[in-house]
């Protein structure tokens, strides 16, 4: 098991807290994920459920957690597959009901070839069964197959739940904040991370395909304890940089591109997210400086407007006024800028908002609004900071030296009681730290 003893007891704490804030007489029900087929009969490397993981820290599927608050006999039961030497032998050691209890930190744990038979028994009498409703239209059947049973009972004094409730809004507001314990995770995935884009940063050449730099990065997550990469990395050459998500990969490098890589691994299923763009040539040209010099302004600008007390859309519009003024100084928009960035002129190069929330997930949980205004940032979250500037190679409106270039530059950036903290670091950022890495004479 990869969680440490400290990290279970914390586990047990959110699922504490977030029965807390469960209505009177309910049960939550949280399900591990399916097996994802790959192909015909190998499956997909196997990811446990963010939700359930964060509230277990259990990695194995054909899984549920019930949480009932208030049960005499406990209130937190996990469901789970039994030990069995000749699936052991096939797939790898099973926990077991009775270790999963005892190592857990968990009120009881059954076999789940029993859970239809002790399920409804821990439904029937509770009045609400939270769940995350329609995102699994299997699971949403079990969920109206166990409440049947207790409905098919009911002229004999069984008592069904009358309401249904979304357990979404309760555990991922839980899961935006986060402790010490995940913010030392999340730096440990951007470390690795960032030496990850050092390496592929080191050895692009003009000549070298996109898929040999990702090679690089995967190296790096392996041998440095993650399994697989936070999402599909993106290694865009030239134009393929002005494609907001291109995954191919397959292009090769040629004189005079920008590369574009935006790549994170996952670590103890902990996500980082960190894009950094940079002349295969290692010098960039005047055009494709003074588009990078706007895009690291405008991060620059974002990250400082990353504090306690500052509204979710203060670092995009401090990201959205240095870009719109960058553009119309070099001549690529036209205008005054309060009035472009009102008519929102500058989404024709900068198309998607300066961050998200990233944790468990890559772009995590939270809402990012509450009653329709943008919430206040919180110590304890943490954002990517990842404006751009993205001219298409067939935009006919600007000269075409600047035609193709793709540059986007991100961190991720941690709220803390006093201002922000950036997690990912070492990485060269700064034009000058750029130009000197790809020439060997910075290590």
């Amino acid at each position: 098991m990869a969680a440490k003893p400290n990290i279970y007891r914390e586990m047990k704490n959110r699922r504490k807290e977030l029965m807390a804030q469960m209505e009177p007489n309910s049960i939550a029900l949280i399900p591990s994920a399916p097996l994802s087929m790959r192909n015909n009969d190998a499956e997909y490397l196997y990811r446990q459920n963010s939700d359930f993981y964060y509230l277990t820290g259990f990695p194995e599927e054909e899984a549920l957690l019930a949480l009932i608050p208030g049960r005499k006999q406990g209130e937190a039961v996990l469901f789970c597959q039994e030990k069995n030497k000749e699936k052991e032998l096939w797939t790898g050691i099973l926990m077991g009901p009775e270790a999963a209890q005892r190592e857990l930190g968990l009120d009881d744990a059954f076999p789940i070839g029993d859970i239809d038979d002790i399920l409804p028994g821990l439904i029937e009498g509770r009045d609400r069964v939270y769940y995350a409703m329609g995102k699994d239209d299997k699971f949403d059947d079990r969920v109206m197959n166990w409440v049947r049973v207790i409905r098919g009972k009911a002229k004999m004094g069984a008592h069904p739940p009358g309401e249904f409730l979304v357990l979404d809004h309760l555990l991922h507001e839980l899961r935006l904040i986060k402790s010490s314990n995940e913010v030392k995770l999340m730096e440990q995935a951007a470390k690795i991370s960032a030496e990850g884009h050092r390496r592929a940063m080191a050895i692009c050449k003009p000549g070298i395909k996109e898929y040999e730099m990702e090679a690089e990065l995967l190296h790096e997550f392996v041998r440095n304890g993650s399994r697989a990469p936070a999402y599909n990395s993106i290694v865009a050459a030239g134009d393929n940089a002005c494609i907001l998500h291109y995954n191919t990969n397959n292009a090769e490098v040629k004189e005079g591109d920008l590369v574009l890589i935006d790549a994170g691994c996952e670590y103890e299923h902990y996500a980082s997210d960190i894009t950094r763009t940079f002349p295969a040539s290692g010098k960039f040209s005047p055009e494709q400086k003074a588009i990078y010099e706007i895009v690291l302004a405008a991060q620059e600008a974002a990250i400082a407007a990353v504090k306690p007390g500052a509204a979710w859309d203060e670092p995009h519009n401090a990201s959205v006024k240095v870009i719109t003024q960058g553009l119309v100084k070099l001549g690529l928009l036209e205008g005054r800028p309060a009035q472009l960035i009102k008519s929102e002129a500058y989404k024709e190069f900068y198309m998607h908002r300066v961050g998200h929330w990233i944790g468990i997930d890559v772009h995590d949980v939270g809402d990012y609004k509450i009653d329709d205004d943008w919430r206040l940032l919180e110590a304890g979250m943490v954002t990517t900071i990842e404006p751009g500037i993205y001219i298409a190679p067939d935009n006919t409106k600007v000269p075409k030296k600047w035609r193709g270039i793709g540059v986007r530059i991100e961190d991720d950036v941690l709220v803390t009681k006093t201002g922000h903290r950036i997690l990912s670091k070492g990485i060269p950022k700064t034009v000058t730290e750029i130009e000197a890495f790809m020439s060997g004479t910075v290590h």
